[in-house]
Formats: C-alpha cells, sequence, structure tokens
C-alpha cells in the first residue's frame, strides 16, 4: 500500500515537472513495434488458458470469435463482445458443460473496500525500501499510459493533455493505495475494446466502465463467477488481432519504409515479447532510433574545395549538420599541407550545434596556422556563430 501511495506521488510529480514532453521523442517506428509488441503479449497471455483443458473449450473460443465478427454486421447498437460473453455463458450454464469459469481463479468482492493507513512504520528505512520500487512504478506506469494516450489520439483524431493524464494518474494510485488496491496504468487492451471495437470517444466511457466492473462484482458477482473462461479468450484473441498493426508488416510497407524504421520496430517488439516489459521495449527501441537517426544525419556532412584561378585562395564549402557525430571525420577533409596560403571556410550550408563541432574548427585553424596559413570562417547563421564566438578558442584545456 506504501509503495502504490508512493508511486502515486512520484506520478504527480514528474506530471507536474513536464516529463510529459518526452513523449515527442518517441519515434513512430518505436510506438508501431510497441503497438505489434502488445497484441502478442496479449494473444500469448491466452495460451495457458487454452492448454490442458477440456474440450468444449475450443468450440466455445470459435464460436465466441465468430459472434464478434459476424455480429457487427447485423448491430452495432450493442458491443459484440458482450454479446459474445452473454450467449456463450448462457450457453454453458444452461446445459451444463463443465469448462472453467471465472470463478475458478478466485472469489469476487461482496462489498465496498475501506480506506486505511499502511501499515507500515513511518521512517526514513522504510521510505529508502519503498522509495525504488515505487519509481520503477511511476515510470514504467507514466510510459505505458502516454503511449496509450498518444495512440488513442490517433485513433480518435483527438488531442489530450499528457500532463493531466500523469497527475490524474498519479492522484489514482494515491487513492486506491489508502484502498489497498493494485497500483495500475493504462491498459492499452481495455482500451482498444473500448475505442475501437465499442466505439468510445469520450472519458464518460471511462468512468462508465468503472462503475460497470463495481456494480458487476458487488452486485452480480454469482452471475459473473459462472462466465466461461472462454468466452474471455475469445475477447481477447479479438482484442489481439485489433490491436496488430497488419499494415506495418505488409511487403508492400517493408519494401517502402527505410531500413531502419524496420530494424527499430522489430528491436522493439523482440525486446517487449523477450522481457515482457513494455517500458524496457520502448527505451530499447528509442535508443535504437536515435543511434540510426544520428548515424544518417552524420553521413549528410560534406566538404568540396574550389582553389581561385589565381591559385592564392581556397574554399572550403561545407554542407549538413554539424555535431559529435559528424565533426569527428571533419577534420581529416582538409589538405593542410598541399593548400594555398589563405583558406576559406564557408560555412552557410550548414549548422554548428555543439562544442564537439567547435572544437573541430579550432583544430583545422590550428592545423593551418601551423603551417604559417590563414582560416577564415564565412556565412555562420546567427545561431551557429553564437555558439562558435562563445566556445572558439575557449575548448583547448578539455582536448
Amino acid at each position: 500500500m506504501a509503495t502504490v501511495i508512493l508511486a502515486g506521488v512520484f506520478q504527480v510529480v514528474l506530471g507536474a515537472i513536464g516529463v510529459a514532453k518526452l513523449m515527442q521523442f518517441v519515434p513512430r517506428s518505436v510506438m508501431t513495434g510497441f503497438v505489434n509488441a502488445l497484441a502478442i503479449m496479449i494473444f500469448m497471455a491466452q495460451v495457458p488458458e487454452m492448454h490442458d483443458v477440456p474440450w468444449p473449450v475450443y468450440p466455445l473460443i470459435i464460436g465466441g470469435l465468430a459472434l464478434m465478427v459476424f455480429f457487427p454486421k447485423v448491430t452495432r447498437v450493442v458491443p459484440a463482445p458482450l454479446v459474445s460473453i452473454v450467449i456463450l455463458t448462457v450457453i454453458t450454464v444452461a446445459a451444463g458443460i463443465a469448462v472453467p469459469t471465472v470463478g475458478d481463479k478466485g472469489k469476487l468482492p461482496s462489498s465496498l473496500p475501506v480506506p486505511g493507513l499502511p501499515d507500515v512504520p513511518f521512517t526514513l528505512d522504510t521510505l529508502t525500501t519503498i522509495a525504488p520500487y515505487a519509481l520503477a512504478m511511476a515510470l514504467v506506469g507514466l510510459m505505458e499510459s502516454l503511449i496509450t494516450a498518444k495512440l488513442v489520439d490517433d485513433i480518435t483524431d483527438s488531442h489530450s493533455s499528457k500532463t493531466r493524464e500523469s497527475i490524474g494518474q498519479g492522484i489514482a494510485n494515491i487513492v486506491t493505495g489508502f484502498f489497498g488496491g493494485m497500483g495500475g496504468c493504462a491498459m492499452i487492451g481495455q482500451t482498444m475494446i473500448n475505442v475501437k471495437v465499442s466505439g468510445a470517444r469520450t472519458r464518460v466511457s471511462t468512468f462508465l466502465a468503472g462503475v460497470f466492473l463495481m456494480v458487476l462484482c458487488i452486485v452480480f458477482g454469482p452471475v459473473v463467477s459462472d462466465i466461461p473462461m472462454a468466452a474471455l479468450v475469445a475477447v481477447m484473441v479479438m482484442v489481439a488481432f485489433g490491436t496488430f498493426d497488419w499494415h506495418s508488416i505488409a511487403p508492400k510497407t517493408l519494401k517502402r519504409m527505410p531500413a531502419g524504421e524496420v530494424v527499430v520496430m522489430v528491436v522493439t517488439v523482440i525486446v517487449v515479447v523477450a522481457t515482457s516489459n513494455l517500458a524496457i521495449g520502448v527505451v530499447v527501441g528509442t535508443i535504437t532510433a536515435m543511434v540510426i537517426f544520428v548515424k544518417c544525419v552524420a553521413r549528410l556532412a560534406h566538404v568540396t574545395a574550389v582553389i581561385d584561378p589565381d591559385g592564392s585562395t581556397v574554399v572550403y564549402s561545407v554542407t549538413g549538420e554539424l555535431f559529435f557525430a559528424s565533426s569527428n571525420d571533419l577534420v581529416g577533409q582538409f589538405d593542410y599541407a598541399g593548400d594555398p596560403k589563405k583558406v576559406v571556410i564557408d560555412l552557410s550550408a550548414a549548422h554548428i550545434w555543439d562544442a564537439s563541432s567547435v572544437a573541430a574548427l579550432d583544430a583545422i585553424e590550428t592545423k593551418y596556422a601551423q603551417r604559417g596559413k590563414t582560416v577564415e570562417i564565412t556565412g555562420l547563421n546567427d545561431p551557429s556563430a553564437d555558439l562558435h564566438g562563445r566556445l572558439t578558442g575557449e575548448l583547448a584545456g578539455s582536448n
């Protein structure tokens, strides 16, 4: 309880300081990998429910899938998953078919929980014990929730406040901790059922989902206990199928997509499935995307040389983005011994991003100066000129 409450506090603080803005650095290929990995994990979670079970489970699952495929062609007024669950439950109860049910998984609550304080010593030792787990939970919860919110924004063509989502989730975890509940975050599986299958478009749907769940557990607990697991497995298999981005693995798509983005998507899927941790997969996928991006941008920096007809001056035109990756090779692209006395480096088609680039330019000037030659740097845009002016000549001590 104490850990859940502390995780909620962390989430409120992280949301307030704007950690949600970091979502803009998650590439689309990572999002696609996240969705596809999630679909695979949802399906894999159903496999144990289809192993070593009575044979009637299999036709019930097939029947449930058929209902969810064909019932929407009749009407969409009632969600197909709900119809499938009700019909399969009626069949198993009426026919007395012995299959695993929800009740076999555990006893449902029969009353509302009451608030209380965590039964732990309120000491620094307790804080240092639970803080690492609370922080990990807060980060994983926020990451999954914000990615889910971003997916919902894409599906519904709307915009949600990620800061509000973060703070709201923190408050919810603080409250649920005082009631002895498990900590939680946005559930992508339920979200896809709610948004894609049931067509929900407002937050009222989320509120009502919680209300219905509470009523089902407390008032209709015995009825819910009779729901066959096969019905829920069918629903989740359908969710997995609907969640997977099939377009992303179509041969036409793979041929057109840059190889780097395909690699990022595959890496994200493999890491998520291997670790069963969506957060780790997203972090590894994002880092992979950044490395590939840096390598691609570094290759765009080029240097071309033009010598004046009189042979007294050489003009080097530098194009591209100059930063730590691209500036490493910059020093080696000049002919220090063979160039004339005056060297002009034209940076009008380039941009200086960091100290590494300034240090590289300083090194070039030093090498020419050692040979009695002068260097003139021209064409700097305002941000580049400002950075170069502040750092040039000041970096030698760090080399």
